[in-house]
């Protein structure tokens, strides 16, 4: 949806030329065609259909949270591929601060400002996938707050209803609402069967009040602070690569991949579910979870890396 209102963004100025998107390595945005197209297409799940979605301009990877301070020197690589492509580009699109499915990567917030600076700098849209980290996960109620950004396109979901009911939003700036009805047909062309499910609404508002009305960032914070001191055992062992915590997520790299066959019984061994992939045993609890609770998720998650060779 995001994609499609950014194409009719750029009709809407008359320069239909503008159709292409720029994406991050290691970035995750879903299974549609579109959102395949700029997924990480070496690092993501999609490689059976690379014949099949368009092909995306990528720009690598954003540089770990953890490995330094920012620079602009990291940049200079980016800075490169955007100009060379600005003209023909609709909008660049990230998960701000944490890629998910692509390795739970995290990344400084200065990485994300300069991004934002680049796209304006090209005139490109920012669009930011906050399906993940969106309604407090990272800490602040949008990744993007961190870092003073605000995107042109945001894309919400999952803790949009507190994961009750299925349902997604994409909003946008007053600027692309106008765009998108200043040529014909005069109005976004997107029409789902269930857009606006009266439900899923309902849902939504009640799931949005219940988090704002509650002490969710404290909460958010001392859910870091256990994490922190809970997984930080996990460095010592040996099968383990990085230890990462951010808000109310939590990670363990491993250095081998995780064998899900062989997981899930330790897992259920120690009342547990998690949902370990690749390399990572992570966790992304509700905000709700009480400290004895999350103990217990810690603890499935060392006992877990504690086999790891």
């Amino acid at each position: 949806v995001a994609m499609k209102m950014a194409r009719q963004y750029w009709i809407g100025r008359g320069r239909p030329e503008r159709r292409r998107f720029i994406a991050l390595r290691n970035g995750y945005h879903g299974d549609t065609s579109g959102a395949m197209s700029v997924s990480d297409p070496r690092n993501g799940m999609h490689h059976l259909f690379a014949d099949f979605v368009i092909p995306q301009i990528h720009l690598p990877a954003p540089p770990a949270a953890d490995a330094g301070p920012y620079s602009e020197a990291q940049l200079a690589a980016s800075r490169r591929i955007v100009s060379h492509h600005a003209r023909d580009v609709a909008a660049l699109i990230l998960e701000p601060l944490v890629q998910g499915a692509g390795g739970m990567r995290f990344y400084r917030r200065e990485y994300l400002a300069a991004l934002r600076a680049l796209c304006d700098d090209h005139d490109i849209l920012l669009i930011a996938d906050e399906i993940a980290t969106g309604f407090g996960r990272t800490g602040e109620l949008f990744a993007c707050d961190a870092a003073a950004v605000e995107p042109d396109i945001l894309c919400v979901g999952k803790a949009l209803t507190g994961g009750v009911m299925t349902m997604a939003a994409t909003l946008c700036s007053e600027r692309v609402a106008d765009a998108v009805c200043a040529a014909s047909p005069g109005v976004f062309m997107h029409g789902p069967t269930y857009m606006g499910n009266p439900l899923g609404a309902a849902v939504a508002v009640a799931s949005i009040d219940l988090l704002l009305d509650s002490d969710w960032r404290a909460r958010v914070a001392a859910i870091e602070r256990q994490l922190r001191e809970e997984l930080e055992p996990a460095r010592a062992l040996p099968g383990v690569a990085a230890v990462r915590v951010l808000g109310a997520i939590g990670v363990l790299e491993l250095k081998r991949p995780v064998s899900l066959r062989a997981a899930t019984p330790v897992l259920l061994d120690q009342g547990v579910w998690l949902r370990p992939f690749g390399r990572l045993v992570y966790t992304m609890p509700p905000y709700v979870v009480e400290p004895r609770e999350l103990s217990k998720i810690t603890a499935a998650m060392l006992a877990l890396a504690g086999q790891a060779d």
